[in-house]
């Protein structure tokens, strides 16, 4: 069990239909079963007056994001749709800080930062400075998808020297290729987060 305290974040990365319920256009296998943990992490989290954050997925229509347009995922996560909201049976909290992420056709795998598909170019999202101004040490990572966006969101924060606990009770892997999320564990592992 992570300890939450006043300079600790809880980061739910991306629970939202698409990935965790079994219509939507990205299921990922057995995501719809970490959201009651997910909530429980939440309740935890509030409980120690720790502060929640939420990234979601929030596509146009057409991005290079897109295997119809030139990348490799189906169309999920657009925005203003189904998809695209978190899962109906995740606690989200009233006035929680929610970052959107691909919200112009970039990829966003991190919830830190995003990366242009055609030129490479990667900028800041709006994470780093929420977390400077509540002068956050530590981050706990759970949601969606280990070998994805979680791995880029805990590298990201390892990279601004801060704590990480990745609770691995409460991630699910696409595993696009077998054993991805495996090496995704072991990639967050080196890094220097703490697997809980």
């Amino acid at each position: 069990m992570p300890d939450y305290d006043t300079r600790t974040a809880l980061l739910v990365v991306d629970v939202q239909h698409d990935f965790a319920d079994v219509v939507g256009s990205l299921y990922v296998r057995g995501a719809e079963e970490i959201v009651p943990l997910v909530n429980d992490e939440v309740a935890s989290a509030l409980d120690a007056g720790a502060l929640v954050v939420y990234s979601q997925d929030w596509h146009p229509e057409s991005t290079p994001h897109f295997e119809k347009d030139g990348g490799i995922w189906p169309v999920h996560c657009v925005r203003d749709t189904w998809g695209a909201e978190f899962h109906s049976e995740l606690r989200v909290v009233e006035d929680a800080p929610v970052i959107r992420k691909g919200i112009m056709g970039e990829d966003g795998y991190s919830a830190f930062s995003v990366r242009d598909v055609r030129s490479g170019e990667s900028w800041e999202t709006a994470l780093g400075t929420v977390l400077r101004d509540r002068m956050i040490r530590h981050v706990v990572i759970c949601g969606l998808t280990t070998d994805y966006c979680v791995v880029e969101s805990v590298s990201d924060a390892r990279a601004r020297h801060l704590e990480v606990d990745v609770l691995t009770s409460a991630i699910r892997a696409v595993d696009l290729r077998s054993g991805d999320g495996q090496r995704a564990l072991e990639r967050m592992r080196d890094v220097g987060a703490l697997l809980l």
